[in-house]
């Protein structure tokens, strides 16, 4: 009994509850319909042709930036090509007034139950009103807004109007608005004769032109499209034998590169737009945006010209060391590939490896590493060629890249620790990156160009990350600032990190795996990358920069078939001569050392030997010091006099035929005076410096004499000629008769 009324209770107040938000959001939705001042604009709609207006740094406006637009009336489009996008987009076009409210509460209930306003459930109208007049917010205002422009274009044109104008302003990806752009790019022939599985999949591409795009994802687009045709046949439009002889059809992709075709620089600007402004491109022309870029006519000019004929696909980007302003872009491929995502190789070496090592103090440059075989947790890294080189300093191990130190360093720094260091420059890993693969660019999704370029760029700045942009600013058509970028600065590493890296990379542009560039009478530093799987290589890279430039390339093919080129051949080249370009007449300035650097001599004596680092001492022969540079947060120890090994010497001495054979096993950093004593007094026979391992001396015996010999030995102080006696040998005796 009281059970039955506590559920009374409950139910009453849940009613109550959601009575409550019902008239809330009903209110909410009336005040916003009758409130919003946004206008219907059918010129939004009926415009044919556009262009988005883009400028460089000196405000000169960017040749190319029109939308083709080419238009097709509806009457020339054939009927299986409209009927599939009716059937997968909108069943009820032609029944309905632009609403659909049965998907509509549906999608409102999902919403509401996920607290959020994901579902969309749009009809063509109001996809056309999207198109044309909204951003791409997710918001109730921006739904609301949508619902009211759908129902005045609905009273303002015919169906048929609204659906030739939705199939001729739809965006295909690769910059293709429209049927006829989509038919013409990706099938070379106008969309008068597409066919039936052509226009499933153009009407299954449209949902999201990334994700079933042709070339990218040809598998997700083929599902796609048989879903389009399922749906034809379930609604009757197809038969069942055409429905199934079409879902084993092939289709020809004859992508036509000519195109449409902006410029490289041009349309990755628009992207980002796109995504700054949460719109697409055709809402940027139909809005009369104007864009500003940074981009540096004379460097583009450069970029263009250094490239040769390849058959591969590439990109290469160019951006001020100090901002990261994006100066010049180009690029070979079908579509574009500012922001395609592939393994980064050994170019990902300084920022996730070297660069946490010297920041968490793990590492110096002068570090010793033992570059062999090993196996962690199951997995044992391989160097080029496999082989091994024993005790590598990790700027060699970096300069020449040597892939066992860095998984090494890697394991010592720890993986979410580096991860840590790229999350800060907007670089994500994967759940699966959690493995030491990651040390030689072994990522699941990898990264862009753009991004792994944007970390040298931190190198170049002192340690300090902007994020690399192509746009100054937008304005809109009155003229108002919409977008400005505010170059905000991140403080990644410490300047002393930053200049260390920019050391060891410029031993690899003299005598590393980029040491085409040595021949440069500039400062540059550099590091490249080549990826492969079972010997083919897939991917190849170079990222150099000086103070003022930084500048990458990629070069592989979008298919992931094999390329004979590697990191440290034609990328390396078309870098080498892009920079001999730019700096013709204007060289850079030297990077500036920053005070939290020191220079130190290191004993490399016990750097060889022990392979620690040690500071020379100052009894340290000049030979034996080897000016290095450091971290003043990770200084090396100094080895002083008190803390020196005393050699211990053994003398061994034999006679024959009146001659005395001594041997004895010699340190080079030593000092040996050699004795004999005759009745208890020292005479020098000679002094030994400068040897190594065993050494031998002869001496004549004096007839029926017994003659006593010893070494002593010696160290010199260089800072004050001082000469210090640490040690003696033991004591030999001889006696010889002739």
């Amino acid at each position: 009994m009281r059970v039955n009324k506590f559920v009374r209770y409950f139910l009453r107040f849940f009613i109550g509850i959601c009575l409550f938000f019902a008239i809330f959001i009903v209110s909410y939705i009336g005040i916003i319909y009758f409130s919003t001042n946004i206008k219907f604009d059918k010129n939004k709609i009926t415009s044919s042709k556009l262009q988005v207006f883009i400028y460089d740094k000196d405000k000169k406006p960017l040749k190319n930036t029109y939308l083709s637009g080419q238009f097709i009336s509806l009457s020339l489009i054939p009927n299986h090509t409209k009927q599939c996008f009716i059937s997968i987009e909108d069943k009820d076009f032609y029944n309905h007034n632009g609403l659909n409210y049965k998907r509509m509460i549906a999608a409102t209930a999902k919403n509401i139950l996920t607290l959020s306003f994901k579902e969309g459930a749009s009809t063509i109208s109001q996809q056309l009103i999207k198109n044309t007049h909204l951003s791409r917010d997710k918001t109730i205002n921006r739904k609301i807004s949508e619902i009211k422009l759908t129902r005045k274009l609905e009273s303002t044109l015919t169906k048929d109007e609204i659906l030739e104008y939705y199939l001729n302003i739809i965006y295909f990806g690769d910059n293709c608005y429209g049927i006829q752009d989509a038919s013409i790019h990706y099938f070379s022939h106008p969309a008068t004769k597409l066919t039936l599985t052509e226009s499933a999949m153009l009407a299954g591409m449209i949902k999201s032109p990334n994700k079933y795009h042709p070339i990218k994802n040809t598998n997700d687009c083929f599902k796609r499209k048989n879903l389009v045709l399922n749906q034809m046949y379930n609604d009757g439009n197809i038969t069942k034998s055409c429905y199934e002889e079409s879902v084993k059809q092939n289709i020809e992709i004859n992508i036509n590169d000519n195109f449409n075709k902006k410029s490289d620089y041009a349309e990755s600007a628009i992207k980002e737009a796109e995504e700054i402004l949460k719109i697409p491109e055709k809402s940027i022309a139909i809005g009369a945006y104007r864009i500003y870029t940074y981009q540096d006519t004379y460097k583009q000019s450069a970029l263009e010209k250094c490239i040769p004929e390849v058959d591969e696909n590439y990109s290469m980007i160019s951006m001020n060391a100090k901002n990261g302003h994006i100066e010049a872009y180009v690029q070979k491929a079908e579509y574009n590939i500012i922001n395609l995502a592939r393994q980064p190789a050994s170019a990902i070496k300084p920022s996730l490896v070297y660069a946490p090592a010297l920041n968490e103090n793990i590492i110096s440059p002068s570090t010793m590493i033992l570059d062999e075989n090993i196996c962690i947790n199951g997995y044992s890294p391989k160097n080029i060629g496999e082989k091994n080189y024993g005790y590598v300093s990790a700027k060699s191990a970096l300069s020449n890249s040597y892939n066992i130190p860095a998984v090494k360093i890697l394991s010592y720094v720890g993986i979410q620790k580096a991860q840590n260091y790229l999350n800060k420059q907007n670089i994500q890993f994967d759940k699966n990156d959690n493995n030491l693969a990651i040390a030689l660019g072994g990522m699941t999704k990898g990264i862009s160009l753009k991004q792994l370029t944007n970390t040298y760029q931190t190198f170049a700045n002192s340690g300090k990350f902007v994020e690399a942009k192509f746009i100054e600013y937008i304005i809109d058509r009155n003229g108002k600032i919409i977008y400005k970028n505010n170059d905000t600065e991140k403080t990644i590493y410490r300047d002393d990190t930053a200049y260390l890296i920019t050391d060891m990379l410029r031993e690899c542009a003299k005598n590393g795996t980029a040491k085409k560039l040595k021949t440069l009478d500039l400062q540059i530093a550099s590091k490249t990358g080549t990826s492969s799987i079972s010997n083919n290589n897939l991917d190849a890279y170079n990222i150099s920069y000086s103070s003022s430039d930084v500048v990458g390339m990629w070069i592989g093919n979008l298919d992931n078939s094999p390329t004979s080129i590697v990191g440290g051949g034609l990328p390396t080249s078309c870098i080498k001569a892009y920079l001999e370009r730019i700096y013709d007449t204007n060289k850079p300035q030297p990077f500036i050392m920053p005070n939290s650097i020191c220079e130190l001599y290191i004993d490399t004596l016990a750097l060889n030997e022990e392979h620690i680092v040690y500071e020379a001492n100052d009894f340290l022969p000049e030979r034996y010091r080897s000016k290095q540079l450091f971290s003043r947060f990770n200084l090396p120890q100094k080895q002083c006099f008190d803390s020196i090994t005393v050699p211990s010497i053994k003398l061994e001495a034999s006679a024959k035929n009146g001659i005395a054979y001594l041997s004895f096993n010699a340190k080079e950093q030593y000092i040996y005076d050699i004795y004999k004593i005759i009745d208890d007094k020292k005479y020098l026979l000679d002094e030994i410096s400068c040897k190594k391992g065993t050494v031998k001396t002869t001496y004549p015996i004096d007839d029926n004499k017994k003659i006593q010999y010893v070494v002593d030995v010696k160290i010199k102080n260089f800072q004050d000629e001082r000469i210090l006696e640490i040690t003696s040998s033991n004591v030999v005796s001889l006696f010889c008769s002739k």
